[in-house]
């Protein structure tokens, strides 16, 4: 299976690159690349936390969504082990994803940029919704409740966890969402002591 997102654009020859990579590494289930940014009609440079992995890449995938859907391939039966993107979520269900897939499978990288992603614009999803984090901190919540999650991961997502969790709380402070700041100040309470009792 595929994506294309409406702000993106593959290149010539993409799938064909990624079909054989995938012959040629049986053993991967899914299969990204490297990608172009243009920004405002301007090619700009990723920035170093947006740096791409291959293999396991879990903690890579904690601060912040590295694969960008357009550039993937991927086997069907992967979406019938972890399931397809979480509807609740209104933007970072791609974070969410990811972080499911990645911290049970490793992952089959193409240096090459096989896509583009223009972005800029206004009707940007990171322009629409206002704290973004709290989408990925529900996503991590969800990954740290996966019984099956190695115990060093679960270690990584929380300690990852608490630093969204305080971007947050600042910004929900200062906007004076008093509701808010009581909810994740009860969640970083519960989070740190798991964290302490987890070592």
């Amino acid at each position: 299976m595929t994506f294309l997102d409406v702000d993106d654009e593959w290149h010539p020859a993409k799938l064909e690159k990624q079909v054989s990579a995938l012959k040629e590494n049986p053993e991967h289930r899914i299969c990204y690349t490297n990608e172009i940014w243009i920004r405002r009609g301007r090619r700009v440079n990723p920035k170093k936390l947006h740096q791409k992995f291959g293999g396991h890449i879990f903690e890579h995938c904690l601060p912040l969504c590295i694969i960008s859907p357009s550039s993937v391939i991927i086997h069907r039966d992967v979406f019938d082990r972890f399931g397809l993107f979480d509807p609740i979520l209104p933007a970072c269900e791609d974070y969410d994803m990811w972080l499911r897939i990645c911290a049970f499978l490793p992952v089959l990288y193409l240096e090459e940029p096989l896509i583009t992603k223009y972005g800029g614009h206004e009707d940007q999803l990171s322009r629409k919704y206002w704290g973004m984090d709290r989408f990925r901190i529900y996503a991590l919540e969800k990954i740290i409740e996966n019984p099956d999650l190695e115990p060093t991961k679960k270690t990584a997502a929380i300690r990852m966890l608490l630093e969204k969790i305080d971007v947050y709380l600042a910004g929900a402070q200062k906007r004076s969402k008093q509701e808010e700041v009581a909810l994740y100040q009860s969640k970083r309470d519960t989070y740190s002591a798991l964290l302490d009792y987890s070592g």
